[in-house]
């Protein structure tokens, strides 16, 4: 099977931080007024997680929390503590990024299940431990790697049941989405898409929308906005966007753009320059 996150990597691009490593030092809290993602790693010890909108949960036993949405939580140390580490990444900034739709509020791990994982989490803590220089890039790379692997794991395991990841975890919509992924600025129609998939038009549209969540054609609508929104961000002129993702003309790309977002794509692009 072609590569199905690689589209998405290099449409999106993916940076974080390491910000906290051993110890957790009484409650600690996170807004989602941030616009960031989580990603927390308890090594050993006993934490209570409060998120918002879900009921609390005790974490006991060695586990990866991940925020993909911004979303506001707090971790709270019991007994005798928590080991842990904390990392804060944005998967293309201020972007439409179908990955943010791809999974619930809340994905918690044993990271005994992911022994592929856990060897990086076990490269991760040596680093932290140690005082090399280059420390804490290296430490925001290996996160990096980290949620990649997490991600591939997700898909490989079927551990969601919908969302992006589901439709590129099963092999026929799969092909149809890295099609998308990689041309959007073809002219897909439901037909061309089922027939990449080896599908009826029928059950195509009925499995996509059963698995992504969205029809097809409202799926390749929204990835073609977020890959315009990643473009223009690094520059490009509105009507290069417009023949890069697919739209007839800059106008045309405009009134999706304001339709989809309330903006137009300078204005936009403005905002989001004056929000760096």
């Amino acid at each position: 099977m072609d590569d199905r996150l690689v589209s998405l990597l290099r449409r999106f691009e993916l940076t974080a931080r390491v910000f906290q490593t051993g110890p957790l030092c009484g409650s600690s809290r996170f807004d989602a007024a941030d616009g960031l993602g989580y990603i927390h790693v308890l090594r050993a010890g006993r934490m209570r997680v409060d998120t918002v909108g879900q009921d609390s949960v005790l974490v006991d036993t060695p586990t990866l929390l991940f925020y993909m949405t911004p979303t506001t939580h707090r971790l709270q140390p019991l007994g005798e503590g928590a080991d842990t580490m904390c990392a804060s990444f944005e998967f293309g900034a201020g972007v439409s990024n179908p990955l943010i739709k791809a999974l619930p509020q809340l994905v918690r791990v044993d990271i005994a299940d992911l022994p592929n994982v856990a060897e990086t989490l076990g490269v991760l803590f040596r680093e932290a431990t140690e005082d090399h220089c280059g420390r804490q890039a290296v430490l925001d790379r290996m996160i990096e790697v980290l949620i990649i692997q997490l991600l591939r794991e997700l898909m490989d395991q079927g551990l969601l049941e919908s969302g992006l990841l589901a439709g590129l975890a099963d092999p026929r919509l799969a092909k149809a989405i890295n099609a998308m992924h990689a041309d959007p600025a073809h002219a897909w129609t439901l037909d061309g898409l089922a027939a990449t998939a080896s599908m009826s038009r029928a059950r195509f549209a009925v499995r996509f929308r059963q698995t992504v969540g969205l029809t097809p054609m409202l799926y390749l609508s929204e990835w073609r906005l977020g890959v315009a929104q990643s473009l223009l961000r690094k520059g490009w002129a509105v009507q290069a966007v417009a023949d890069r993702v697919g739209y007839a003309s800059a106008s045309a790309l405009s009134r999706a753009f304001a339709t989809q977002f309330g903006l137009s794509p300078r204005d936009w692009r403005r905002r989001q320059g004056a929000g760096a």
